[in-house]
Parts: structure tokens; sequence; C-alpha cells
């Protein structure tokens, strides 16, 4: 089961991905997709497998994936949270997670053009495994967070170096600079613990790990950011990237107009953007 939110014509759905069809919940309405909301990434296991069976089927080929959220859903990034990317940064371990704020017109879904601003031409891959809140939370124990997980998605947190310098939320925050999708699956249909992560530019791998490399896992992150932040089924957290991003490479490989980025996560799917310069 895959959880997704459509478009099409103007109108948008949410609904289950099975193979190659989309099996509507709720039937379609009138609208944009990221206004929209998103009921599924909000309810627990035990709500989807109870939904019933029988919607609209659509093929996937004939809607486009939007953002897998719901509007007024947080989404909270992790950064730093491998040690070979804190290596290749020259930044030291902290003892605790380092955390900053996603908006939701920052990000684009599946396949649609992810955007290099006017402002610089430093734009920056970094693929992410996104963990989704189905539960709700405050003060949450490390032991009990994975009760609260209620699927995956690929992220990737387009950053523009230049601006991130002086301001990690503008330099996080520019209009659809990142990417979040295809879709969710369900936490209860794959554990995500020792996961493969991978994002490739152009067909090439420029990032590899697995989630059990972080330094502050699941767990850790979802549990410190309920001591501040009330956890509410639908919001997001992006748990960080791995070393080999393009600022630190020799020379810098920055995104640029005409590239394809992809995030691939082991058993949740690929992400997969183009990338073009904005207007």
């Amino acid at each position: 089961m895959r959880l997704v939110k459509i478009e099409r014509d103007g109108r948008n759905a949410e609904g289950l991905l099975d193979g190659d069809t989309v099996h509507l919940v709720g039937g379609w309405r009138d609208g944009p997709a990221e206004d929209a909301p998103f009921s599924l990434s909000k309810r627990s296991p035990a709500d989807l497998a109870a939904l019933p069976a029988g919607g609209e089927a659509v093929p996937l080929a004939s809607v486009t994936l939007a953002v897998p959220i719901d509007p007024p859903a947080k989404i909270i990034c992790v950064g730093m949270n491998y040690r070979d990317h804190l290596s290749e940064i020259k930044v030291e371990e902290s003892s605790s997670p380092t955390i900053f704020l996603r908006t939701p017109d920052s990000l684009v879904g599946h396949d649609a053009p992810i955007v290099r601003p006017r402002a610089s031409v430093t734009f920056d891959f970094e693929g992410e495994i996104a963990v989704v809140i189905g539960r709700a939370g405050r003060h949450i124990a490390v032991e009990d967070a994975m009760d609260h997980v209620g699927g995956y998605s690929c992220f990737m947190d387009g950053s523009v170096r230049e601006y991130q310098k002086h301001s990690v939320t503008a330099g996080k925050n520019f209009w659809h600079s990142g990417a979040m999708g295809p879709w969710i699956v369900p936490a209860s249909e794959w554990d995500v613990a020792d996961a493969s992560l991978a994002t490739r530019l152009n067909g090439e791998t420029v990032q590899s790990a697995r989630a059990s490399q972080m330094i502050f896992g699941i767990r850790e992150c979802i549990s410190y950011c309920s001591r501040w932040l009330a956890l509410r089924p639908g919001d997001v957290i992006a748990t960080g990237t791995p070393g080999g991003v393009g600022s630190r490479r020799t020379p810098p490989l920055w995104m640029k107009a005409g590239d394809r980025l992809e995030v691939e996560v082991e058993g949740v799917g690929v992400l997969s953007n183009p990338v073009v310069d904005e207007g």
C-alpha cells in the first residue's frame, strides 16, 4: 500500500496506490493539491486497514503525484546527522539534534521541477529519509517513539549554500527548492531501521548511506522534537543527509538546469525531479 495525493485537470484527490492503479478515498475535490488536505497521512495503520474498498480507480499514469503532506503539517528537518557529513563540513558532533524548519511551498512532488533560484547558483542536493508522524504526542520517550511513526517517504532538502551561510532559514526555504514523495509507505509495511539511502545526480550516485548510520536515530529525533513541539499526525521529520554534498567537492558540484536528481530509500521508492532555472 502506498498513500498518494494526486491532481488532474484542476482537481485533486487522495488514495491508495496498488501497482499502477490509484484507488481514490473520498473522491475528487476542486482546486490545487497544495492547498488540499491529506487525511491519509494522518491515519493510524488500523484506520488505513479498515478503509472500505471500491473507490474510483484511476491509472497512475493519468495523474500527477503531489507532495504527500497536509498543508498545516510541520516540516521539521534534522541537520548534520551523519558522521561522514560532519567530517566533510568540519563540524564537531553535537550532543543533541540540530533542527530547522521548512515551509510547505519550498517543496514539490515527484517529477515536478525543483527550481534553482535567481539569487544564487550554489544550489546543492541533500537526499534524506522522511518520517511521517502517525500518532500525536509530547514528551515522547525514546523507547515509545516508533509507536508514533505513521510512515516513510523520500526527501530532497535542496540548499542554497550562499544564503545558508548567513541564514539557515533562507538557505533552506527558497520556493520549490526541495521535494518530497513520491508517496508515503505506512510504517506497518516497512521497517526502515537499516534501509539504504542513495542520491543520484544525472544517474551518478553522489550520496550513499544506511539509516543505521544516523547519529541520532529516528527514535531519538522524535523524542527530542516532542520535548518542544506538539507532534501531530501528518507532521514530517526529515532525518538528515549523509556525506557527498556538492558544496564539499572539488570543484563544487552544483545542481543546474537540465539536471535530474533522484533520492531512493530502500523499501519506499524513488523520488525523481528535473532541475530548472527560476524564470
